[in-house]
């Protein structure tokens, strides 16, 4: 989508388009890889990680994996 300059010449900003689109993408990317809600907020610049949890949520990965295997790791895995 191309927006049209305004009457100063500047061009409007959408937001599903441009950087805000990029800084969306980047932290929807580095979420699901599983970097921490902490420094994905620091790197957005948002005030604080709760912001970034109510905006991204829904985007993160299941801890039950990691969870399971982690605890796995630690203990082994049972033989019979």
């Amino acid at each position: 989508m191309i927006t049209q300059a305004g009457d100063d010449g500047k061009y409007e900003s959408a937001r599903e388009h441009g950087m805000h689109a990029l800084r969306h993408f980047c932290a929807s990317v580095l979420l699901d890889a599983g970097e921490s809600t902490k420094a994905v907020s620091e790197y957005l610049g948002h005030s604080d990680p709760g912001l970034t949890l109510r905006v991204y949520a829904h985007l993160m990965p299941s801890s039950q994996t990691r969870a399971r295997v982690a605890i796995d790791a630690v203990l082994g895995t049972p033989t019979d």
